[in-house]
């Protein structure tokens, strides 16, 4: 009985010593994690061997749920792979020929721990785990206030600063709040003066929704701080990646401790002005504010004193007093000393208008007064006449006649300037301006002729001969334009104008002329002028060429080579040749030299 049972119990040692050594010859690699980014495909690849090699081998993958293993997909070496059922992984799923698992549109529900298991039959069997990562950024995070009413300073519990939200991360990320830029530490012990209350919510998609809240007890050096929330999230790779907010500030209620009453005008104040004052404090909100002008109450609005268009009677001492119930011990007033710079209206001597005589002389004088050191002025158009204040014109023409400006101005205020206007009339017998050439084409031509004069009272035209008239005025002077027909008389003696009033006449002849003719002739000038060392050169050759034609022709003539005769030299000399055609050469030399000198032929002047 003893030899059966140590005989059994050999056997058993032996088998599970060959069975240890079986398990040991299958190995299996996988990368221990792989991430991707969520509705990507994810690849898990498995490698192994068997030693010795197993004529059936299969490998099968699995993932892990509540402790819990579940296949997903398997495959036999040299066979076709197939995916489970009734998976998480149901028809995402594939295992290829190198046994790599494939999942695509990866969800956040995917990030597992996967098992490759390898069946290599007697030779054993072995699994390797490999970690699926699944990242996907989460929105923008958004930071709101609370919808109360504004903080106050000195309170005993903390307040609400904002709420920040970010959506849909993975995984879970993390919400880091700033204030002036920088990072405030987290803590979430509402007994202290500063945290943050923080909440998750992980989604139907797996994706998380993280919410902060930040409390404090602010100081009246926060009124002006800015906030911000900054969500931190991790992406593949070990990368860590922030998004930021918008920024928000408090509504922060705090005591004034000071006043300040300030001009807002930036350049000096003059009469016509609009003036604004504003007297404001260093708290919040602003106080009710009472305005004085030399111990008189004004009316203000708000903390804005405005005149409109103000006098230099409005110049004086202002105060402004502000009243805070939060620090009625506070001193909340300050005062301005208004200065309002004037210039009274100019004084003219004579004011109204004056008419003299031409050659007569005119003088005016021009005063003012104002709230600085000052200047006047005449001017006539932008020409500057005196600077003194007195305007004298000796031997007046009429081209003096016209309006004259007094202008008195304060150099040291821009735009604080008086102005006064006064007319000169000029009367006197008319004087004729010299008259402008008139052409025509041709005689019978329609030709316009235009005569002006200066004269008060205003001139009458004569025109000799007449025709169609129109008269204009044109500053000092009266332009008459007349409309006739270039008669032979008109072209002889041309057209007279004359002028008259009660102080006398003028008249002046307009001499009407042709025009100069533009014919091929000047074109050929004109031409000539502008390429004459080629014409001249031309002009050479052809003279050089003629000259040699009749040398020619009287060499030949000598040896009588020609059949003309003496007897028909002498017909010809006498002028009883009966041939029908005549051939006469003939040299112009006027009319070269004029081309080579760039002038017309007389006959064409």
């Amino acid at each position: 009985m003893e030899g059966i049972t140590l005989g059994r119990s050999s056997l058993l040692c032996t088998l599970l010593w060959a069975l240890l050594v079986c398990s040991e010859a299958v190995n299996v690699k996988v990368a221990p994690k792989v991430e991707v980014l969520k509705g990507e495909t994810a690849k898990l690849p498995c490698a192994f061997t068997v030693s010795p090699s197993a004529s059936s081998t299969i490998v099968e993958w699995y993932i892990e749920e509540q402790g819990t293993r579940k296949r997903v997909a398997f495959r036999s070496q040299g066979g076709e792979g197939k995916s489970d059922e009734g998976t998480p992984l149901t028809g995402r799923v594939t295992i290829g020929d190198d046994f790599t698992l494939t999942i695509s549109s990866t969800q956040p529900s995917d990030e597992l721990v996967f098992y490759c298991q390898v069946n290599a039959g007697l030779a054993g069997v072995a699994d390797a785990a490999t970690m699926l990562k699944v990242f996907f950024a989460p929105e923008k995070p958004e930071l709101t206030r609370p919808s109360s009413q504004a903080i106050s300073v000195g309170e005993t519990t903390s307040s609400e600063i904002g709420t920040c939200v970010t959506m849909n991360g993975h995984p879970q990320p993390r919400i880091i709040w700033f204030k002036d830029d920088q990072p405030l530490p987290e803590v979430k012990d509402r007994k202290e003066q500063t945290y943050m209350i923080p909440s998750v919510v992980k989604e139907a998609s797996g994706l998380f929704t993280i919410k902060s809240t930040l409390y404090m007890q602010p100081t009246k050096a926060d009124k002006d701080s800015v906030f911000q929330c900054t969500v931190e999230y991790s992406m593949p790779g070990d990368q860590i990646k922030q998004k930021k907010s918008e920024t928000i500030t408090i509504n922060l209620n705090y005591p004034s401790e000071k006043a300040t009453f300030s001009l807002l005008n930036t350049d000096q104040v003059k009469e016509g002005d609009t003036v604004t004052m504003k007297c404001e404090t260093d708290g919040n909100p602003q106080p009710e504010f009472d305005f004085t002008k030399d111990g008189k109450d004004v009316s203000g609005q708000g903390g804005l004193l405005t005149l409109k268009s103000v006098k230099r009677t409005d110049a004086g001492v202002y105060k402004c007093t502000a009243t805070d119930f939060d620090n009625l011990e506070a001193d909340l007033s300050g005062t301005i000393t208004l200065n309002v710079q004037y210039i009274d209206p100019v004084n003219v001597t004579p004011v109204e208008p004056q008419v003299v005589m031409l050659g007569d002389k005119v003088e005016w004088q021009c005063k003012t007064k104002a709230s600085a050191a000052h200047t006047v002025q005449w001017k006539k158009g932008s020409e500057v006449l005196s600077q003194d204040g007195t305007l004298s014109i000796q031997d007046v023409s009429y081209d003096k006649a016209g309006e004259y400006m007094c202008i008195g101005a304060v150099p040291s205020v821009p735009g604080l300037t008086a102005e006064a206007s006064v007319n000169l009339t000029v009367k006197g017998k008319p004087v004729i301006e010299t008259p402008a050439l008139a052409e025509v084409g041709k005689e019978g031509d329609m030709v316009t002729l235009k005569c002006s004069a200066y004269g008060f009272p205003a001139p009458q035209f004569t025109w000799k001969p007449s025709g169609k008239e129109s008269i204009s005025v044109e500053g000092n002077k009266v332009v008459s334009t007349v409309t006739l027909k270039a008669t032979a008389e008109v072209m002889k003696g041309g057209v007279t104008c004359e002028v008259s009033n009660e102080h006398g006449t003028d008249s002046k002849a307009l001499p009407v002329s042709l025009k100069r003719a533009i014919d091929n002739t000047a074109d050929r000038a004109d031409k000539q002028q502008g390429g004459s060392s080629g014409v001249v050169i031309a002009v050479v050759v052809c003279v050089l060429l003629l000259l040699l034609l009749v040398a020619l022709i009287y060499f030949l003539n000598k040896k009588s080579k020609l059949p003309c005769s003496k007897k028909g030299k002498k017909e010809v000399a006498s002028g009883e040749v009966n041939n029908d055609i005549v051939v006469e050469m003939k040299t112009d030399k006027a009319n070269e030299e004029a081309g080579l000198l760039h002038k017309r032929p007389s006959t064409e002047q």
